[in-house]
């Protein structure tokens, strides 16, 4: 069975820490996720990125960058032989990184960034789209069918909530509801619904203790992909520390949600 109708048959998580800091933190991370998905027997694919290349601030932490990130991950991969998913942001990226992770993001702002999505969907990767801030449900079929014109139908799309102004993002079901009618594996990213986009004087807010009820609502309505950012201590965290999950505190919230998994 391939990983894409292993994501398509039974209940997953995507988590890791928002941005690769170092490789010994990386590592560490991706050790005890893979243990602690493994105890609880739910499918995992580790995921950080190597470039946030669409921080709030041109002061804030990036990462990496492409080369050094790639080797990180690929080392994550070859020692603890897990799945693995980042973000891309230029087409030039689509291909060196597919020769690395088994899914490639589509960052939410990016979504309808045709030369992107043919990029990703070239290299016969799972392609993971973002819904933007801006967009309904209904309108991510369009994404997806670009991938598709190159031949490959593996597709998942991810709700991270919308924008309406004053630095805060709302989650609406409806919008979950409406990409699961276009047939593909959909994901919940529940950290990121929680964010405050540059709600905190040049970088981005959040509200993590909301997170676990994210969670659940989605698995209310069928969702059976969950993304969450997880941190050994968010507070110190160099990217989207207020809104991720802690990693000591992780596992009783997939506890919680679990309970919901028909």
């Amino acid at each position: 069975m391939t990983l894409y109708e292993k994501l398509q048959q039974a209940p997953f998580i995507i988590s890791g820490p928002c941005v690769i800091e170092g490789e010994d933190l990386i590592m560490r991370q991706a050790e005890y996720l893979k243990e602690l998905m493994e105890r609880l027997g739910i499918t995992y694919i580790f995921k950080a990125s190597f470039d946030k290349a669409n921080r709030t601030s041109v002061d804030s932490f990036r990462g990496p960058g492409l080369e050094e990130g790639l080797r990180i991950l690929e080392k994550v991969k070859t020692t603890f032989d897990l799945p693995l998913t980042t973000d891309i942001h230029e087409p030039n990226q689509a291909a060196p990184v597919g020769e690395v992770v088994d899914i490639l993001q589509i960052p939410a702002f990016l979504c309808r960034q045709t030369d992107l999505l043919l990029r990703a969907g070239e290299t016969g990767k799972i392609v993971n789209i973002k819904k933007a801030q801006f967009l309904s449900g209904k309108d991510m079929i369009h994404p997806a069918k670009k991938v598709e014109t190159t031949g490959n139908k593996q597709v998942m799309l991810t709700e991270r909530g919308n924008s309406y102004g004053n630095n805060d993002l709302v989650v609406d079901f409806r919008n979950v509801i409406d990409m699961q009618e276009h047939g593909y594996p959909v994901v919940m990213d529940v950290t990121h619904s929680c964010q405050k986009p540059g709600g905190a004087g040049g970088k981005s807010g959040g509200n993590s203790e909301y997170a676990p009820f994210f969670a659940n609502a989605a698995a209310a309505v069928g969702v059976r992909g969950f993304f969450f950012e997880t941190h050994e201590n968010p507070a110190v965290a160099k990217s989207d520390g207020p809104n991720m999950i802690k990693l000591d505190e992780f596992e009783g919230v997939l506890n919680r949600l679990q309970k919901h998994f028909v």
